[in-house]
């Protein structure tokens, strides 16, 4: 994965590149004044006119970034397999539903299910269902999936409610943040305002904030800044909440941070290069650390079983990545260079195999694969 997720940010050092989404938040900054972090990042990326996700496909070596099941195959596979192995411990249940929150092109869900096709029973059990919001994505996963009955839901309490199995990969990082900073002796929310030459710039809310979670973070350092992302909470809660009620799992896989910690973590990325996330909104992608704590911690809180997070290059290997890269170069000898390299970027240390996180929920008697140490 190619997001440069510790790029020094500028924030706002010159006058950005106009936009129409760019316009429409000055106006709104206009009339209604500062407006969070949050607000900034939903409008920017969701936004139904102008919004990033909302007009254009932003995955691949001609997009801005790259995700796991666009690096290889063998990432979407193994989960893939990862899936029915869970679905045999629910009792081989029919219907099922599986659930991909956030599918991106559709890559990850083509190529968990050619892997699975001779698993007996679980395509004809599945019910496949696929919450996006993006039309342009949408068409993308339509012709990726063209074999398959797929349903399209704009959130997840649109799925009937049942046997459940999701998988969200690099969604949680994506949903808005607060931002808080701690100055004179307390927490102030971070805003979002407009300098005099038309630049985009962070201000303090001069009132001191009463937000929930900031008492997770203690004795915080002058000027430290706290996130928090109470739409992951709620996701997390809400799928928990399934899980509780239904037999099944959900599949967390994002970058971040196992404990809370101090720091401004968003950031943009256009063409595969750091951005400053005003410039030109609406053409950048955003992003954000998740607070996989923050994400145990709803979950508990909702009913389910909790395992990890760990790496994802243990995550990986333990589903047997090597085992498959092997199989994959014998039948294509030329390709073993490449096939290496992808396993590298996807389990190496010093690429995504240590900062990207896998986080499991279950109901009760499942036993995840993949969380040995755990």
């Amino acid at each position: 994965h190619d997001r440069p997720r510790d790029a020094p940010r500028a924030h706002g050092a010159r006058p950005p590149v106009t936009t129409p989404l760019g316009a429409h938040l000055r106006q709104m900054i206009a009339i209604n004044g500062p407006i969070t972090v949050a607000r900034f990042m939903a409008e920017a990326l969701g936004n139904p006119d102008h919004g990033y996700y909302m007009t254009r496909d932003p995955f691949g070596a001609t997009g801005d970034f790259i995700t796991a099941p666009e690096v290889s195959q063998m990432f979407g596979e193994l989960v893939g397999a990862w899936c029915a192995d869970i679905w045999r411990q629910m009792g081989m249940p029919s219907p099922v539903a599986l659930i991909e929150v956030g599918p991106g092109r559709g890559t990850f869900m083509s190529d968990a299910l050619r892997a699975t096709r001779q698993i007996h029973g679980f395509h004809a059990a599945l019910h496949i269902h696929l919450v996006e919001t993006s039309p342009l994505l949408r068409a993308r996963q339509a012709s990726a999936l063209a074999a398959y009955d797929v349903r399209w839901h704009d959130a997840v309490d649109d799925v009937p409610t049942g046997p459940t199995i999701v998988v969200a990969n690099e969604l949680f990082d994506a949903l808005p943040i607060h931002q808080f900073q701690f100055a004179d002796g307390q927490w102030h929310e971070r805003l979002i305002d407009v300098a005099e030459n038309g630049a985009f710039r962070f201000v303090l809310d001069p009132t001191g904030a009463r937000f929930p979670g900031l008492n997770r973070f203690a004795d915080p350092p002058p000027n430290a800044i706290a996130e928090i992302c109470p739409s992951g909470a709620a996701l997390a809660l809400q799928l928990a909440g399934r899980l509780a009620e239904h037999p099944g799992a959900a599949l967390i896989v994002d970058y971040g941070q196992v404990q809370p910690g101090f720091g401004d973590t968003i950031q943009g990325v256009r063409a595969h290069r750091a951005q400053d996330i005003f410039d030109a909104p609406g053409t950048v992608d955003l992003c954000a650390h998740v607070d996989f704590a923050a994400l145990r911690d709803a979950a508990h809180d909702g009913g389910a079983r909790v395992w990890g997070p760990v790496p994802q290059g243990a995550f990986l290997t333990q589903l047997g990545i090597e085992t498959r890269a092997a199989a994959l170069t014998a039948a294509s000898p030329t390709d073993s260079g490449s096939i290496a390299a992808d396993m590298h970027r996807l389990t190496g240390p010093d690429e995504m195999g240590r900062l990207f996180k896998v986080l499991a929920l279950t109901s009760a008697g499942l036993e995840p694969a993949g969380f040995d140490d755990t």
